[in-house]
């Protein structure tokens, strides 16, 4: 049986889709925050330098978590708008 997905929930998949993100982008955001712990705090002069917070590292998930989330509610808004003219994403199932 062929089976065509009429509509996209926008907020639940971007809540889904936004936190699957953030997490994921941990797995840089770690590895960044133990390198900017390592940075210098003098340059090769030996003068003082302003090294950049560490906690900046974090700001990439919550910048993940928010743009994923926007960009999911509008990727959902146009599929649910192309539908009527295009029709939707189709696949088959089978009664087992």
């Amino acid at each position: 049986m062929k089976v065509q997905i009429a509509r996209l929930s926008p907020h639940q998949n971007a809540k889904v889709f936004a936190v699957l993100t953030a997490l994921s982008s941990l797995i840089f955001a770690i590895p960044m925050f133990i390198g900017f712990l390592m940075l210098p705090a003098v340059n090769p002069a030996g003068q003082p330098v302003n090294t950049p917070p560490p906690a900046i590292a974090f700001l990439f998930p919550l910048l993940y978590l928010v743009i994923g989330y926007i960009m999911i509610v509008i990727g959902c808004w146009f599929y649910n708008f192309m539908f009527k003219y295009l029709g939707g994403i189709e696949y088959e199932t089978r009664e087992q």
